[in-house]
C-alpha cells in the first residue's frame, strides 16, 4: 500500500483525471495513449516471460500463447467460443492453437452430451502440467513483485479496477457502437 500511496500523494495517480482534475486535454490524450501502449507491451511481455519459464524447464514444443491458452482452461470444460470470450483471444487463432494442443497431446476434445453440434476441450494430465508450471511460475513472483517491482497490493488493486473500467469502457464501444 506504501508505494500506491506515494504515488497517488505525488499525484501520478489521481481520481478522476481529466477535465474534473483540471488536466488539459493534451495531457490526458497522451496519458490515455501512453495507457494503451502499456497494455499493448505488457501483454508481450508476459508472453516473453511464459516463453523464458518454457525453454527453462524444456518445454520447446508449444509456444507462449498455448501455454497461457491451457493456463486459463485450467481446471474447466469450455467450448472454443467460451475460450474466445472469456480469454479474448482471436477466433483463428483459438482454433489454430486448440488443434495444436490437441494434436501434441495437451488437450482433449470431445462431443458435448447435450449439443452434439458443439465441442468441448479440457486438459490433459500433461496439459495440467503445464498449467501448474505457469502457477508455480506467477506463485514465485508474488514473492517479488512488492519488492522488485514496486507494485504492492493496494496499487495492483487500484490498477485491476482502472483496467476493469476501461475493459468496460471498450466493450460498450464495441456492443453499443459508441
Amino acid at each position: 500500500m506504501a508505494a500506491f500511496e506515494a504515488a497517488r500523494k505525488a499525484d501520478v495517480i489521481g481520481y478522476g483525471a481529466g477535465a474534473a482534475s483540471g488536466a488539459d486535454r493534451e495531457s490526458v490524450k497522451a496519458a490515455y495513449l501512453q495507457l494503451l501502449h502499456l497494455v499493448e507491451r505488457l501483454h508481450r511481455q508476459l508472453l516473453d516471460v511464459i516463453k523464458d519459464e518454457l525453454e527453462r524447464i524444456g518445454q520447446t514444443d508449444i509456444n507462449s500463447v498455448q501455454a497461457l491458452l491451457l493456463y486459463n482452461i485450467g481446471d474447466a470444460e469450455l467450448t472454443p467460443g467460451e475460450l474466445r470470450s472469456r480469454g479474448h483471444y482471436l477466433g483463428s487463432n483459438v482454433s489454430y492453437n486448440l488443434k495444436q494442443l490437441i494434436d501434441k497431446g495437451y488437450i482433449r476434445d470431445q462431443r458435448s452430451n447435450v449439443d452434439r453440434r458443439s465441442k468441448r476441450v479440457s486438459l490433459t494430465e500433461t496439459g495440467l502440467e503445464v498449467r501448474d508450471r505457469l502457477a508455480a511460475l506467477f506463485e514465485r513472483q508474488l514473492g517479488s513483485v512488492e519488492q522488485v517491482g514496486g507494485v504492492d497490493f493496494g496499487l495492483m488493486e487500484y490498477t485491476n479496477k482502472a483496467l476493469q473500467r476501461l475493459e468496460r469502457f471498450w466493450a460498450d464501444q464495441v456492443r453499443f457502437r459508441l
